[in-house]
């Protein structure tokens, strides 16, 4: 096996109000407890957002190794800003639209169909919101359901639109219920591909990921994380569109961790995305690495999103499967279980035990990421 010793990560975060210089403390972060589990030190470079991407290089060694990565960025934050800077009842009004729009496409059917589990974390958020709806029309109506008279609507309405502002809505967000109502508005944005906004920055990133490619390495890790996975789908999916040989003498791996790229594909609107993710599957200097967790109920587990996306005879993505408890002690486990954002999360976030996938060595590591699906961490030297 050549060990790594230079390499380019392009990453593709997901749907979180996190910006470029957030997303690099992040790595930091990670890094560090990383290095503390797998015995190596890493040094995180300042960050260069000139070209409105954020990018830092990396410098991980141990006594028997040593690797440089330069870690672009490619988050949506601006996406998710514009999103949630909406007033309250405008959110809640586009949400509903993008819950309809969804079951409209097709997709409510295709998340049952294909995970549960996904279905369910659909339409949590909907039904949530509808009942603190329900619940303060109730209030709202309390006059009329006493038989008293009209002028009762004095302190009944406002009693309403106080319960929800004041007592429902900061409960609901508990669960994450305005920013989950975003996220699906970009769900079917990107299935749709009809918000100009939406477009221009996808043009404007694929060109950043255009440039970044030219920088020389010995290997090129495409990450992407949620609904990062579909924005890396449009994005890599449209360069190719443009130049099939541009992976030509490179080694690639696109690597979709938390495979939610379906969220948008299982959509009937979305063919462009169904279409690049056939692209990226057919390419031969590609390796699509999907990783999946049993614990993680916002995914698509253990489905082969490209045969699901409607190519059962390209190349399918290679599947791992992983614990997050095997990742983590049992106290910490013990911890976040039931939070199943904060386990969502777990892919890019530092481990405190050793496993067979580490974010962290996945991108600035040794071992080729190719490798990891075989466990590839058990190849670490020194080990």
């Amino acid at each position: 096996m050549n060990l790594i010793s230079k390499r380019v990560v392009l990453h593709f975060p997901g749907f979180e109000p996190l910006d470029g210089k957030a997303h690099r403390a992040r790595y930091e972060r990670t890094a560090r407890q990383s290095g503390k589990v797998w015995g190596f030190e890493a040094q995180i470079g300042e960050i260069d957002d000139c070209d409105g991407f954020a990018k830092f290089d990396v410098r991980a060694a141990s006594d028997l190794w040593q690797t440089a990565s330069r870690v672009h960025v490619f988050d949506h934050d601006v996406l998710v800003r514009h999103l949630s800077a909406k007033p309250a009842a405008k959110r809640i009004l586009d949400g509903f639209a993008a819950c309809g729009r969804i079951i409209v496409d097709g997709g409510l059917n295709g998340y049952f169909r294909h995970a549960w589990r996904f279905g369910l974390f659909f339409i949590f958020p909907f039904l949530l919101m509808l009942l603190g709806l329900m619940l303060a029309a109730t209030i709202a109506a309390a006059p009329m359901g006493f038989s008293l008279e009209a002028w009762h609507l004095v302190w009944s309405l406002p009693a309403a639109a106080v319960f929800f502002t004041y007592i429902f809505l900061p409960f609901a967000e508990r669960f994450y219920t305005l920013h989950l109502f975003a996220d699906w508005e970009m769900a079917v944005a990107l299935g749709r591909m009809d918000r100009p906004k939406f477009t221009a920055w996808l043009e404007r990133c694929a060109s950043a990921v255009r440039e970044a490619l030219q920088e020389d390495a010995d290997e090129y890790v495409i990450s992407s994380h949620s609904m990062g996975s579909s924005v890396a789908v449009h994005v890599v999916g449209s360069l190719l569109e443009k130049e099939p040989a541009l992976f030509d003498g490179k080694k690639v791996t696109f690597a979709s961790l938390g495979s939610a790229v379906l969220q948008c594909a299982l959509l009937s609107s979305a063919k462009a995305l169904r279409a690049r993710v056939a692209l990226i599957a057919r390419c031969r200097s590609v390796f699509w690495l999907d990783v999946h967790c049993l614990t993680d109920a916002i995914h698509f587990y253990k489905v082969p999103v490209v045969a699901a996306s409607g190519h059962r005879n390209a190349p399918q993505a290679k599947m791992q499967f992983i614990r997050v408890k095997q990742m983590l002690t049992p106290e910490h486990y013990k911890k976040i279980k039931l939070d199943f954002l904060r386990v969502h999360r777990q892919y890019v976030l530092g481990p405190d035990l050793r496993g067979p996938f580490d974010f962290t060595l996945l991108t600035a590591g040794p071992v080729p990421a190719g490798l990891f699906p075989d466990g590839g961490s058990k190849e670490m030297p020194g080990l």
